[in-house]
């Protein structure tokens, strides 16, 4: 018999995660990189092709008609002003309209859908006898836990035209599951699309230590930005800092552990862009840099390599994992080789990890 706990705190229990796993999860990877062109057309397609089925009747107040189910709370539009020209194919005021609509149909029901998922699956119990490896004939419950919490944050750009196009993306079916936390417009607005202890599909495959499943233990940031030569906008940076701010105090997110795409996906995903003011979060107190005019200079036997290692970066492949590093903490030379400037860099960045 399952124990079903539907208090709303069990909801902040039941949206936890599983943690960081050493096992990699084979299919779930950030999309949002694969053009903005191709992406509008897929995202349009599946909409047309899942709108039908969007449509099913939900019992008032409850997600899946289940009364025993987290209440769920309808989408309301803010935006009601729509005029033609308002609704010109591609135009933010598209997407968003578009975005609105999917809310409606779908997007928000699937939400909680997915939240009473996870409640049955927290809500289990050791009486429920799934584990056949434990043969004790009683369950003696622990009375010492917690949540577990997301350990690291992860930067991205969207690599789209607007935030709108953005939320859009994150509200339709697609082939592959992706989606993120919090998303950082333009403009400094700052939408909030998970909640925090929920497993988001942003970061996919990669490394970074003996870390292989990041989207287990992250939060997912996406920063409006096309990722090609869009400089990242003072009041959005000035917004991320506030969220990073939060986010670091209220989960103890160690400093060292903001990192980019880029770096745990070496190879073969470059966001943020090397525009990415990193330096001026670091003077903040999320993510490390080095003193420029303060550098250490590396012992004789130095090993860029194993440097590179005990930072974080997957060094399966050093060349890749060379640029990388560059591309975050060097960023006007992406070059493979390391320059004796570079070497400098990675010396002094290294010992903040030690």
């Amino acid at each position: 018999m399952h124990h079903k706990i539907i208090s709303l705190a069990s909801l902040v229990v039941a949206c936890c995660f599983l943690g960081c796993s050493s096992k990699s999860v084979a299919g779930k990877s950030n999309v949002l990189g694969s053009g903005a062109g191709e992406q509008r057309k897929e995202a349009d397609a599946r909409q047309q092709a899942d709108q039908p089925n969007a449509q099913t009747p939900v019992e008032q107040g409850t997600a899946t008609g289940n009364k025993k189910a987290v209440a769920y709370k309808p989408f309301v539009s803010k935006n009601t002003r729509w005029t033609p020209e308002h609704l010109a194919y591609g135009t933010p005021q598209y997407y968003l309209y578009k975005t609105d609509s999917l809310q409606k149909a779908y997007s928000r029901r699937i939400y909680y859908e997915n939240i009473n998922k996870i409640i049955d699956q927290i809500s289990e119990t050791p009486d429920d006898k799934q584990n056949l490896a434990v043969n004790a004939d009683n369950w003696y419950a622990a009375i010492d836990f917690n949540i577990r919490k997301p350990q690291f944050i992860i930067l991205h750009h969207t690599s789209q035209n607007s935030v709108e196009q953005t939320l859009f993306t994150f509200s339709v079916r697609k082939e592959r599951e992706t989606s993120a936390h919090y998303v950082v417009g333009r403009d400094g607005t700052v939408y909030q699309m998970l909640n925090d202890y929920v497993r988001s599909y942003h970061a996919g495959a990669g490394k970074w230590g003996n870390i292989v499943d990041m989207n287990s233990c992250s939060l997912g940031i996406e920063i409006d930005n096309d990722g090609e030569n869009e400089t990242f906008t003072p009041e959005q940076i000035d917004a991320l800092l506030k969220l990073l701010s939060y986010l670091k105090e209220k989960y103890s997110i160690p400093t060292g552990n903001i990192i980019g795409h880029s770096d745990y996906a070496v190879g073969r995903k470059d966001d943020p862009s090397v525009l990415f003011p990193w330096a001026q979060l670091a003077k903040e107190g999320f993510g490390f840099w080095y003193d420029p005019n303060n550098l250490k200079q590396p012992p004789a036997d130095f090993d860029p390599v194993l440097a590179l290692r005990i930072i974080g970066y997957n060094i399966d492949d050093p060349v890749v994992a060379i640029q990388a590093f560059k591309h975050h903490f060097v960023q006007n030379n992406v070059s493979k080789i390391l320059t004796d400037a570079d070497k400098k860099i990675l010396y002094n960045i290294m010992l903040k990890y030690k």
